[in-house]
């Protein structure tokens, strides 16, 4: 386990994660931080710094679980038409590549 000093809401905390997960932690509790500068920085105690952070954060995340949901609901977009350029070139490649099968079957039985 590794060790790492981290400051949220101006107050530094050395916290335990596993190893390697120093940074991601890091970038996490900027994040946190972040919000809780948002909601009033030094003019809130340490803890409803904290709070309203959280809240924020809960807020967030209950607006893109929402657009999650929405999305699900939603059909599947139409697959691309057969003409396009680039299915087009996959179905010549397809062709060639079913010739040349052919034409070494042709070869190894004959040998």
């Amino acid at each position: 386990m590794a060790e790492t000093q981290l400051t949220v809401a101006g107050r530094p905390y050395i916290v335990r994660c596993p190893d390697g997960e120093e940074a991601n932690l890091a970038r996490l509790a900027a994040i946190v931080d972040g919000k809780a500068r948002e909601a009033g920085g030094s003019t809130l105690t340490e803890v409803r710094a904290l709070l309203f952070a959280a809240l924020f954060l809960a807020d967030e995340v209950g607006e893109l679980r929402r657009e999650v949901a929405t999305l699900r609901d939603q059909p599947a977009p139409p697959p691309p038409p057969d003409d396009t350029p680039a299915v087009q070139a996959v179905a010549v490649l397809a062709q060639r590549i079913e010739k040349v099968a052919s034409t070494l079957a042709a070869r190894s039985a004959g040998a």
